[in-house]
């Protein structure tokens, strides 16, 4: 993996998943569309959907544990934090050799800089919120939710996916 590249393509990837408006039936949409995605492969993941301070959608397939949803809350709240996917934020540090405590002052049980999490942003707006998958690899949680946003938002998956290891 090129943490650089990486990094490029995710600051693309939130530059260009961005809403025109959001409300309750648009994190269903989204919700629904990670579901749908988990269930056909058989990916054991807990999705969530938030506008900061208000949960909009959750879900735990089978094989999911609490620590799923432990894991959702930790990678939410960097995004609320630094108003960025929480995938750019771990890779960030690792390219710097640093943690979130060490750098930020961060509980590790409070935040994770772990992939899957991704803002949710709203054109004229800015970031609103979160969408988080966990149960896969880190790479993967984020993947899976940049695949589900650019479906919602009818954006070609091909060309904002990060490449292939």
């Amino acid at each position: 993996m090129d943490i650089p590249h990486d990094l490029h393509a995710i600051a693309h990837q939130e530059k260009t998943l961005v809403f025109p408006q959001f409300d309750c039936d648009r994190a269903w949409q989204i919700g629904s569309q990670l579901r749908e995605m988990a269930y056909a492969r058989g990916a054991a993941v807990a999705i969530d959907v938030r506008m900061f301070g208000r949960h909009l959608f959750f879900a735990a397939l089978d094989g999911t544990t609490p620590n799923n949803a432990s894991w959702i809350e930790r990678k939410s709240r960097t995004v609320e934090h630094f108003r960025c996917s929480s995938y750019a934020i771990g890779l960030q540090l690792q390219q710097q050799g640093t943690t979130l405590t060490d750098k930020y002052g961060l509980s590790a049980a409070d935040y994770a800089s772990h992939g899957g999490a991704f803002p949710l942003t709203v054109a004229d707006v800015g970031v609103i919120g979160s969408v988080a998958v966990s149960g896969l690899p880190q790479r993967d949680d984020h993947q899976m939710v940049v695949e589900a946003l650019s479906a919602v938002l009818g954006k070609d998956f091909g060309a904002l996916a990060l490449s292939r290891e």
